[in-house]
């Protein structure tokens, strides 16, 4: 969700899903970091997740790495969150409407 927080995050944590592997954390930051890291996310459209928990589980994974198998379905949410508020789909997705037959 792209908006301005009022208080602030001291943690940030950078995603990136392909379709086809596992999220893979592509950066992370604290203090003046994570300011910089939400302030480009905020400039460029990208949606935001502000849940300090799953930032502190995503922030003990090295950057470059894919997110483990048991985050998988917490991850998946916040990717459908991010797709429904951006008004985008995920190439190949249908809705049951418009699936043929």
């Amino acid at each position: 969700m792209s908006e301005t927080y009022d208080q602030r995050p001291d943690m940030a944590v950078a995603l990136l899903y392909d379709g086809e592997h596992a999220p893979r954390v592509t950066a992370k930051g604290r203090g003046e970091m994570a300011e910089r890291m939400l302030q480009l996310a905020e400039q460029h459209g990208i949606p935001l997740e502000g849940d300090p928990e799953l930032a502190a589980i995503l922030a003990q994974i090295p950057v470059g790495n894919e997110i483990p198998e048991a985050l998988y379905r917490a991850i998946a949410e916040v990717i459908s969150f991010a797709y429904l508020v951006s008004g985008k789909r995920p190439p190949g997705f249908e809705t049951a409407q418009e699936k043929p037959g």
